[in-house]
């Protein structure tokens, strides 16, 4: 199965008053590895209304693995999907360095119809596309 990966700077504006990246700043940072991987599948859909319209998040849950402190060099989200449901993703990230994994996090993504106002079910070939992504949760 494939993995996406999306390399995030760090900013200093990220760092709180313990020098280190702010725990609420890993949400923002999962939300653009997430956004570049939803981007990045829109084009292989072939049918209208696939990865369109957009979506809301459900859940978050993240475990904070060690200090990710300021420095010149991006880190990697790697990403993957964990679970497709009948109506939402569950997608799983990595967020580390070549020495470490500082977070693990899990997002719980609901298709959204924004016309219509409410959720929408995952379609056929939204399924098969995210299937290439599919693999089992990491232990933490």
């Amino acid at each position: 199965m494939a993995r996406h990966l999306y390399s995030c700077p760090l900013r200093w504006s990220d760092m709180d008053a313990y020098g280190h990246v702010n725990n609420a700043v890993f949400l923002r940072y999962l939300e653009e590895a997430r956004i570049d991987f939803i981007n990045g599948l829109a084009p292989q859909a072939e049918a209208e209304g696939s990865f369109a319209g957009g979506s809301v998040v459900a859940r978050h849950e993240i475990d904070y693995l060690r200090p990710l402190i300021h420095r010149p060099e991006p880190v990697t989200i790697e990403m993957w999907v964990a679970k497709i449901g009948a109506a939402s993703m569950t997608v799983h990230y990595e967020v580390k360095d070549e020495e470490h994994v500082y977070v693990r996090a899990a997002t719980v993504v609901v298709p959204f119809d924004l016309a219509a106002g409410h959720p929408r079910r995952v379609s056929r070939e939204e399924r098969t596309i995210l299937e290439r992504y599919r693999e089992e949760a990491v232990a933490a």
